[in-house]
This record gives structure tokens, C-alpha cells and sequence, in this order.
């Protein structure tokens, strides 16, 4: 039942960390100039607050003595911690600030996840966790991911069969790469089991507030477990280069991961701190402002892509028009289409994307008969275009 995705996966892994394919610098890579590229989940530069962030560096620069750099708490400065709590609707001492989402995780791991233990994860899974998981030389349980997200079903059968992991790792909303999005029941039910069986759950969310249609999935039964690590960044929308995100931990390990932040790298800049806690704080409703533009472009660059992809290419694909985030997963119908290949003929016309086989997977997927086209930062004339060059691409292949 147990697949160890870091020990059987590894080639692959290697060559998902080491290439420069969805990593790395774009100009590392041999393509056409005119290259289209829906590669990461990367936000459009038109909706980062920009000007924003330069009246409230310009602010917190000007400030008698300069606190803004100084050292600071290892848990973060209390007037963002403040905001995030508030906006959490958890204690303020819970919160503890990070590098970025995937250094939340990194700590998460250290604090939770003891050498050699068993992790439940998502199937499939972005591989980025995996990276950090191998530094712990643990063995992981794959857990079916669909379009409702994780499958706590699945997840109940293998516990019930004897599985006992110390963790279980997923994106709950808006997954990445399989777009979907846990409803409040499981989430529910999944806590359930955390608390039933021992085990907590790493819930990483660098996409929740990029919802765009239907209901926000509530969070309070995350944050009110102490079965629950939930994991946030404001990556996603206010920019990846400012590497600022929250932990919300539980009670009994908050003082633990401070412990483990201290013998590190101490904290996060006093002054991306300082910068976004002045922003978040300048004026009511500043962040949901921005968030609602952000929403409204990705909207309607996800129905623009969703739409193109069955005009360019009909009956080649089947889609599921998301709800929020980043990504579009879409299925290839023709079981006789070499997905590799066709890969490659994108790439020749012009397209570049991530395979579905990128991202490792345990039994009952079927993930590599997936594409994972981001379309964040991809206005939508080039989303249309793209399209035209895919439909292209599959052209070449079995009808």
C-alpha cells in the first residue's frame, strides 16, 4: 500500500529540481523567442500593489531611528502579526512569520516529522514538498487528490488498513497542479481523523484568497485543531520577491517552531515586515481591494483559456473551469496522444507548459494524461494564442 515516492520517484525527481523547467531562470532554456510560456503559478505584475508598497516603504524609511532596521522577534513584528491573527480569527502568539510558504513547510517538517516517518501526501504532488521532505529521509503514503481535493475517503481506508503517519501534507484549496478544492464536510472529516489518529496536518494555502467564483471555503476548522499546521504567503498577492508567509500554529508547538526559527536564521527582514504591515494597516479593506482585482483578472484569463482550448483544439480536451488560483488541468480524451510528445510539438510551436508527469504520483492517478497550464501572469490574447499553437501541436498526433 505504501509507494515511497522519495525513493522510487527519484530520477525523476532529481531531474524536476535540477532542470530549469518550471524552477529555474526561463533564459536557461532552449526556446523560440516568441515562446508563450504557462509554466508557474506567478502573479500578474498589474495586480501587485506596487505603488502601494513604495508609499509605505517611503513611510516606514522616515520613521525616527529607522526600527525598520533593526533586528526584531523571531516570531515576527506584532503589528503584522497582528493583522494576520486578526484576519486568522486566531491568538496573536500562534502566528509566527516565514520566509515564504515553503519555508513554513520546511520548519513544519523539522518540528513534526521525526527520521524515517511515514507522511501522507497528495497524489499527485507538487514536488517542492518532496525536497523538503527527503531532508528527513521519510517514507510518504500517497493520497488520491481529484477535483474536490484530497480523497478523505482514501485517506480513512488507509488508516483503517494500519497506516500511521505522523503527517499528512496538502493543498486544500485550489490545488496544485489538480486545481481542485476540499469541501468544508471533508475538511471536517479530516481533522477528525488528525485528531483520532495522531497525526497533523501540513495545510499549505498560498492560493485561498485568489477565489474568484463560488463560496471561500472556511478555515476555522483548520485553525481551530491542534491537530493542524496551516501554512500561508503572500506570494500570490503581493509578490513572490517580497519571500514573506505565516505559519498558524498550534498551541503546543508555538513555541516550538520560535525554538527552531531562533537557531536559524533568527527572522524574517524587519524591513518586508515593517513595509507590509504598514500597508496592511494603512487603511481599511486595503488587502480585499487588492485581492478583488486580482480575482477579476484571472477570472477571466481562466474562462479565456478554458474557452480557446476547446475552440483551437475541439473534443481534445476535458476541462474543468476553476473556482480560483492559478492553474487549469486539463485531460487529454485520446488515450492514443503520446503526452510527451506532445510536449515537445508545443514546445516546437511555441507553448511551454508542465507535463502532467512533472509531478509525482502513486497508484490511481492519471496524472500524466493531464497539462498543467498556469495563466497568472499570461494576458489573454497570448492565452488564445497558446491555445491556437496547442491545437496545432495535437494536430500532428492520432485523431
Amino acid at each position: 500500500m505504501t509507494i515511497n515516492l522519495t525513493t522510487t520517484r527519484r530520477p525523476a525527481l532529481i531531474e524536476a529540481f535540477t532542470a530549469p523547467q518550471g524552477f529555474g531562470d526561463a533564459t536557461l532554456r532552449d526556446r523560440r523567442a516568441d515562446a508563450i510560456e504557462l509554466l508557474g503559478g506567478i502573479p500578474d505584475p498589474s495586480v501587485l500593489p506596487t505603488e502601494k508598497l513604495a508609499a509605505a516603504t517611503a513611510r516606514v524609511l522616515s520613521r525616527s531611528g529607522v526600527p525598520a532596521l533593526q533586528y526584531s522577534r523571531t516570531e515576527g513584528i506584532s503589528p503584522l502579526r497582528e493583522w494576520i491573527a486578526d484576519r486568522e480569527g486566531v491568538a496573536v502568539d500562534r502566528i509566527l512569520i516565514t520566509n515564504g510558504g515553503f519555508h513554513g513547510l520546511s520548519l513544519a517538517i523539522q518540528a513534526v516529522v521525526e527520521r524515517g516517518d511515514l507522511v501522507a501526501v497528495d497524489n499527485p504532488i507538487f514536488p517542492l514538498f518532496l525536497r523538503g521532505l527527503q531532508l528527513s529521509d521519510a517514507r510518504t503514503l500517497p493520497v488520491f487528490v481529484g477535483p474536490r481535493g484530497l480523497d478523505v475517503d482514501h485517506l480513512s481506508d488507509l488508516l483503517r488498513a494500519g497506516a500511521r503517519p505522523s503527517a499528512l501534507y496538502t493543498v486544500p484549496d485550489f490545488h496544485n497542479p489538480s486545481q481542485g478544492t476540499l469541501p468544508g464536510e471533508a475538511r471536517r472529516e479530516l481533522v477528525r481523523l488528525a485528531e483520532h489518529y495522531g497525526f497533523v496536518v501540513l495545510a499549505d494555502n498560498p492560493y485561498r484568497e485568489l477565489r474568484f467564483a463560488g463560496h471561500q471555503k472556511s478555515v476555522e476548522e483548520f485553525n481551530n485543531s491542534d491537530h493542524v499546521l496551516h501554512i500561508n504567503t503572500f506570494t500570490k498577492t503581493l509578490g513572490p520577491g517580497l519571500r514573506l508567509g505565516w505559519a498558524v500554529a498550534p498551541e503546543h508547538l508555538a513555541r516550538d517552531l520560535v525554538a527552531l526559527r531562533s537557531r536559524q536564521d533568527s527572522h524574517s527582514s524587519t524591513l518586508v515586515q515593517a513595509i507590509i504591515g504598514e500597508l496592511l494597516t494603512s487603511e481599511p479593506g486595503i488587502f480585499d481591494d487588492i485581492l478583488e482585482r486580482a480575482r477579476l483578472l484571472y477570472r477571466d484569463r481562466a474562462q479565456t483559456l478554458v474557452a480557446a482550448l476547446h475552440r483551437e483544439a475541439p473534443g481534445a480536451f476535458e476541462t474543468v473551469l476553476p473556482d480560483g488560483g492559478l492553474f487549469l488541468w486539463p485531460k487529454l480524451t485520446n488515450p492514443a496522444i503520446d503526452a510527451d510528445k506532445l510536449a515537445a510539438d508545443a514546445s516546437t510551436e511555441g507553448v511551454e507548459y508542465q507535463r502532467g508527469s512533472f509531478f509525482p504520483s502513486g497508484p490511481g492517478t492519471d496524472a500524466d494524461r493531464h497539462l498543467r497550464l498556469a495563466y497568472g501572469d499570461v494576458p489573454e490574447p497570448k492565452l488564445e494564442e497558446a491555445a491556437a499553437r496547442l491545437g496545432r501541436a495535437l494536430a500532428r498526433h492520432p485523431k
